[in-house]
Parts: C-alpha cells; sequence; structure tokens
C-alpha cells in the first residue's frame, strides 16, 4: 500500500473507533485525494477546532467554495457538530474525517461523483 493508502485506512478507523460511524470508503477516497497533498503535512492534515480562523477556513474553503452552499450560520453549526462528533478532546482532527463527515452532514456526496 501506498502512503495515501494509509492515511485512508487511519481516516477510516478514527471515522469507525471515534466518530462511531462506518465510512464510506468510495467517499473517503475521493474526499482526500479533494484534499491534494495538505494531507502529508502534518500541519496542513489536521483542522485546529480551538482556533476560530481555522473553523472559518473550514467554512469558506470547503463549505462554500467546494460544495456549494450558500454561507450561513448553520454551517458553522454543522462544522462545530461535527467537532463534537470527532470529539474536542481529540488532538489530532484529520481534515480529510471532517470534510468526509461534513460532505455526508449535507448529502452533497454528488460533489465528488
Amino acid at each position: 500500500m501506498g502512503k495515501r493508502d494509509d492515511l485512508i485506512a487511519r481516516y477510516a478507523d478514527d471515522l469507525r473507533n471515534k466518530c462511531g460511524m462506518e465510512p464510506d470508503m468510495g467517499l473517503l477516497t475521493k474526499v482526500t485525494i479533494g484534499c491534494g497533498p495538505s494531507i502529508y503535512d502534518p500541519d496542513a492534515a489536521t483542522v485546529a477546532a480551538g482556533q476560530d480562523h481555522e473553523l472559518e477556513t473550514v467554512k469558506n474553503n470547503f463549505l462554500v467554495k467546494k460544495l456549494g452552499l450558500a454561507d450561513g450560520p448553520e454551517l458553522m453549526d454543522a462544522i462545530n457538530s461535527v467537532i463534537e462528533t470527532y470529539g474536542r478532546s481529540e488532538r489530532n482532527k484529520y481534515r480529510a474525517v471532517v470534510y468526509y463527515m461534513l460532505t455526508k452532514h449535507f448529502g452533497k456526496e454528488s460533489v465528488y461523483g
């Protein structure tokens, strides 16, 4: 297996064991690929949930630009819900896992069709 496959397996493990959901491996793979080379950078690969500007970046760059959602308070509510599901105290919240859960939350799997 390659490095990306190892990371996808790690993300799937987080979804199962930390988030309590069985991942759609096809979608998880597409979301991971969509994150680009950031998955290989230890800092960029995670979401700093305690930093408001980081959550704004997730909202603007992923939810609005990538998923095509209209900006509104429900976007930040969804981000916070996903962070709660992942576990606020969880140190490494992988970007691909957060993006995967947000994609599922908003039913936007078709973006990765």
